[in-house]
């Protein structure tokens, strides 16, 4: 295919599926700007999909690159507060709103945050605002993004609106009068997601917004984090219309405290999700009081394709049994927190070969690490994610035990290997040793052992660093409820960088299940 294109002199279009595969690469994607005009202008696209999003370290320079498109008006407005015009680039060479797919409020509210902060604290642009001038400058670029991004008619694919605190319940309302009156911003979204803890009449008033204006959605995530009942009449009725209005959903997720599951389950019955909906993914679910699984596992005649089970504790085995029997191949990302994991894994390791995403595997004791063993050699051929944690309540450390026996069941390579263990240098060693055959993508490792982390990092350099074993490497201390990132205190970056490793904090490179399965295509 990619010959046919090179010789047919569709050149552009060959070298634009190459850059999309670097999509989250963004080291590599700011050298492919660097290349020639060509991929320049394929790169800058992908670069500023999302830039609240990156997990680099950045400087939010991006912001005032955004804020170039203020009018006169608002740009005299930023003058009260201090900032100067030439803190705004003359000119730009692209028009860098309109390629803003993803929104985020809660992650535009902290880069926002955070560049407030950079601006305040500037040597050359120092505003010595107060507490409460700052809040509201901080509001008033809040508010501006969106005004920039709604004039630059940009077609969104995903918004997100997060809201857990008084805070950013404000922030919304800064600007909820500019999306009621500008409902082309997310006429077109696929992807919609809500988290909220309380109900307002100005999200009661957007979610009916939503449900009038689009009915493109193709992915919808709820989650409701509350313990009042009251709150449920009032958000039920506007959760069901917007699912039943969507002509295209495809997957649905419900999300921690949510009593009216059963309700909102209903809606999946309409005719339009009925025709068009694969996945339902429950997430923090407490089924205590929902007879789902009792009541519908037993009624499948057919192979269930359960594709991800990730489950905190386990009331009774029996119906996860079933599930897993009829779940069987199908199944491909696993983890258990449970107290008591041997007769899952058993199960798992009897009924499913095609695990590729397997973990966190927690509160393993003598006997069950190795059913974890057996497992892992089991579903080798399609492991890429391996994910465990050596969380117990009882006084049974088995980082050892791991450690010396994980490295040779390894696959030839892994995209991605979490590992939170108490870490001395020997077991290290015998598992870099071990493993020297695999590739480890992103490879993290949170180490319970404070006094330990000084003694590993000649191995890491000797094992990682020196034989280019990894592309991502996060390395943490856990001491006490705290946490540090090793490298960073140690200045290992820029002689990482030599070898083509390149060092990221910790919770940047730590996978989300939610997010991972909820990318799962």
């Amino acid at each position: 295919m990619a010959c046919s294109k090179f010789f047919s002199g569709d050149l552009p279009e060959l070298i634009n599926e190459v850059i999309q595969y670097f999509r989250y690469d963004y080291k590599t994607l700011h050298s492919c700007v660097l290349a020639c005009r060509l991929w320049c202008r394929l790169t800058i696209p992908l670069l500023w999909e999302d830039p609240f999003s990156m997990k680099l370290h950045k400087n939010y320079h991006f912001i005032e690159i955004y804020l170039h498109n203020l009018n006169d008006y608002d740009k005299l407005k930023l003058n009260e507060y201090g900032i100067s015009n030439e803190l705004f680039p003359s000119n730009t060479l692209f028009d860098y709103p309109s390629f803003i797919q993803h929104l985020n409020t809660f992650k535009i509210l902290s880069s926002v945050k955070s560049w407030v902060v950079t601006v305040d604290t500037s040597t050359t642009h120092s505003t010595n605002l107060s507490d409460s001038q700052i809040s509201n400058f901080t509001k008033f670029i809040y508010k501006s993004l969106f005004l920039i991004f709604i004039e630059n008619e940009v077609n969104l694919h995903s918004f997100k609106v997060m809201m857990l605190s008084d805070i950013e319940f404000e922030y919304f309302d800064e600007i909820f009068e500019l999306l009621l009156q500008n409902p082309k911003l997310i006429c077109n979204i696929k992807n919609f997601k809500i988290v909220f803890d309380k109900i307002t009449d100005n999200l009661t008033i957007f979610l009916r917004a939503v449900y009038s204006n689009c009915n493109s959605i193709s992915s919808i995530d709820f989650r409701f984090i509350s313990y009042y009942d009251y709150y449920y009449p009032m958000i039920e009725k506007n959760l069901s219309q917007i699912i039943e209005s969507q002509v295209n959903l495809k997957r649905i997720t419900f999300g921690y405290n949510c009593p009216f599951l059963y309700h909102l389950s209903l809606s999946l019955k309409s005719h339009n999700c009925s025709n068009t909906l694969n996945t339902i993914i429950f997430c923090s679910i407490d089924f205590k009081k929902i007879d789902v699984l009792s009541e519908q596992i037993n009624n499948i005649t057919k192979p269930f394709k359960l594709k991800s089970l990730f489950l905190h504790s386990i009331l009774h085995i029996e119906p996860l049994k079933l599930l897993i029997q009829k779940s069987n191949n199908y199944l491909e990302n696993f983890g258990i927190t449970s107290n008591k994991p041997q007769q899952l894994l058993q199960l798992i390791i009897t009924n499913c070969s095609k695990i590729k995403y397997l973990g966190p595997i927690t509160k393993l004791n003598y006997q069950t690490v190795y059913f974890l063993f057996n497992l892992i050699e089991n579903i080798a051929q399609n492991l890429n994610y391996l994910v465990i944690d050596d969380f117990t309540y009882i006084n049974c450390h088995i980082g050892p035990i791991i450690l010396q026996n994980l490295g040779q069941i390894l696959p030839f390579k892994l995209e991605y290997l979490n590992l939170y263990l108490k870490i001395n240098k020997n077991d290290f060693e015998v598992f870099l040793k071990n493993s020297r055959n695999t590739f480890i993508k992103k490879l993290l490792i949170r180490n319970k052992n404070k006094e330990g982390n000084q003694d590993i990092f000649p191995c890491i350099e000797k094992y990682i660093m020196k034989k280019k074993r990894v592309k991502y490497l996060a390395i943490e201390s856990s001491f006490n409820g705290k946490y540090e990132d090793m490298l960073f205190l140690k200045g290992k970056v820029e002689e990482f960088k030599l070898h083509d490793i390149q060092i990221l904090n910790y919770n940047d490179l730590y996978i989300q299940i939610y997010d991972f399965i909820s990318e799962v295509d």
